[in-house]
């Protein structure tokens, strides 16, 4: 590029001799890189100016980075691993209260069907019995466990199960006898009134069966005759 600045050495000039700089070269070589400031832009038809095309589309940043975006980063998808942690939500089980009248009641029908068929000494018996257990029940004296096994003893009661029945009675007096003391015994006694009187009705039913049969039996017996 020094023969662009440079003139033609002077070969009556000494050897060291500054060379002479050529302004015009200078001139040339620095003018053919400017834009000159006087060109115009033409004017778009619809009137609004131009812009050059370098002005609009900018390049990409000097980092070297993709631009950053506007959309919001989603959530990830369910059931992927993320920082998101779910804790197992556990409900408490929640044990059910044995109602008072499911248990009295199927006990105080039982001793309307011992009446009239059972003394009414023992009848009196069972029923101050039967108000000692509502007061204690009512009155929170009883615990859960006794609570449970009378709701089972009135079920067996009520299917006629009178083994099973009176085993409940008994797991209460060994396990629970200072809460179940002053009442079970008309539980017990109950519960044996009731088994005599469905045993002496079944023997009845049998009995009446077994002469309906043999009434039927004895005229078709003697037609054949």
């Amino acid at each position: 590029m020094a023969e662009l600045y440079v003139k033609p050495g002077n070969k009556e000039r000494g050897w060291n001799d500054p060379p002479q700089f050529s302004y015009g070269l200078q001139t040339q070589a620095v003018g053919s890189k400017r834009t000159p400031l006087t060109k115009r832009v033409a004017a778009s038809q619809d009137g609004s100016p131009r812009v050059p095309a370098s002005e609009t589309t900018p390049g990409p940043p000097a980092t070297g980075l993709p631009p950053p975006s506007n959309k919001a980063p989603r959530p990830p998808p369910k059931g992927s691993c993320s920082t998101y942690s779910v804790e197992p939500t556990s409900s408490p089980v929640i044990e059910s209260e044995t109602l008072l009248e499911d248990v009295l009641r199927p006990l105080e029908q039982a001793l309307e069907d011992c009446r009239g068929k059972v003394r009414k000494q023992v009848c009196d018996d069972i029923s101050r019995r039967l108000a000692l257990l509502q007061e204690q029940w009512a009155g929170g004296k009883l615990s859960m466990p006794v609570k449970k096994r009378m709701a089972l003893l009135v079920q067996e009661l009520l299917s006629h199960q009178w083994d099973a029945a009176d085993d409940i009675h008994r797991s209460l007096m060994v396990d629970h006898v200072t809460e179940v003391s002053q009442w079970m015994v008309g539980i017990k006694r109950l519960i044996a009134e009731k088994k005599t009187l469905s045993s002496e009705e079944e023997a009845t039913e049998e009995k009446s069966a077994a002469t309906t049969e043999e009434s039927q039996t004895v005229p078709g017996f003697l037609g054949a005759l």
